[in-house]
């Protein structure tokens, strides 16, 4: 099996009808170019101060690549090891030199209440980047994010991910995101 590498970019900046004013279009076409995305946006937040709060949430349907992004951020910021989902257990923290990371996914959640009651309030007050799969089922009592991720898949392996920023630091990042090669 050859596969033939392409040299169009990753991330789109311009304007299209498939992305709202302001967001930021990526077309994923293989699994690499969502690992080339993730180094891309590592490479941004590790640029942050130290003691920065990022919340990024994470939308799709089942299968989108939703946790597959996850993962190769997690890697490309430092995890080793074994990178779980949080499916059942809601939420995998990891703890690397200066930046505490939270990994949820509130699929299973039946009430958006039990947000609230698993003492997520601390976690979110806390510095560090929080990525949320399925934030829709924890409804109005998660904050607003800094940058939402809309990925749809169009085919076994291609993805196109729409990015928005609902906070200055979302848009200091999708900006960088922009500009970086």
């Amino acid at each position: 099996m050859t596969v033939t590498p392409h040299t169009d970019r990753i991330v789109e900046s311009e304007e299209s009808s498939a992305a709202p004013s302001g967001a930021l279009a990526c077309l994923w076409r293989t699994e690499d170019d969502t690992a080339a995305f993730a180094q891309q946006l590592a490479a941004q937040l590790q640029a942050l101060p130290p003691g920065s709060s990022v919340f990024i949430t994470l939308h799709g349907e089942l299968g989108a690549g939703k946790t597959t992004l996850v993962r190769h951020l997690l890697r490309a910021l430092g995890v080793r090891g074994r990178i779980k989902s949080p499916t059942y257990a809601v939420v995998e923290p990891y703890e690397l030199p200066g930046l505490a990371v939270w990994h949820f996914d509130f699929y299973r959640f039946s009430d958006p209440r039990e947000w609230e009651d698993a003492g997520f309030r601390d976690v979110f007050a806390a510095p560090g980047l929080k990525l949320a799969e399925w934030p829709e089922k924890a409804a109005a009592l998660i904050p607003a994010a800094d940058i939402a991720i809309n990925i749809e898949a169009i085919d076994d392996t291609s993805r196109r991910a729409t990015l928005q920023a609902a906070s200055a630091t979302g848009q200091r990042l999708l900006q960088a995101l922009r500009t970086s090669p």
